[in-house]
């Protein structure tokens, strides 16, 4: 069983493990359209093709939405890294029901996928 709290809490932070990935993949499989990317050593989450966050220190965070916020009164805000904007971190990570409402409710708030360089 995965203890947010105890992987938020860490002293020595370091890159996310590939084992705290597949269990958030796992929680998040109801849900069609998920991906990631790695990318220094953590880990985006994309729904749809839209970012809705991402694991930084084996920790599961989303974007600050008005539905993220309003499903999560009381989360935490945290820095995934430094000099980047708060994220909400999602402390209810062993409920796929509540994960999957978050992510569908906060999809329409997201903003769109930028459209590559050719």
């Amino acid at each position: 069983m995965w203890n947010c709290i105890m992987w938020s809490e860490r002293k020595n932070r370091m890159a996310s493990s590939k084992e705290y990935l597949d269990f958030i993949l796992e929680q998040l499989s109801e849900l069609d359209d998920i991906s990631y990317r790695a990318m220094m050593g953590e880990y985006i989450i994309y729904y749809g093709g839209k970012v809705v966050g991402g694991i930084y220190d084996d920790r599961f965070l989303v974007k600050p939405t008005k539905s993220a916020v309003a499903k999560m009164p009381d989360a935490n805000l945290e820095f995934p890294y430094e000099g980047a904007k708060e994220m909400l971190l999602v402390d209810d990570v062993e409920n796929k029901e509540f994960l999957r409402e978050l992510l569908e409710a906060m999809y329409e708030e997201l903003p769109a996928p930028k459209k590559k360089k050719q």
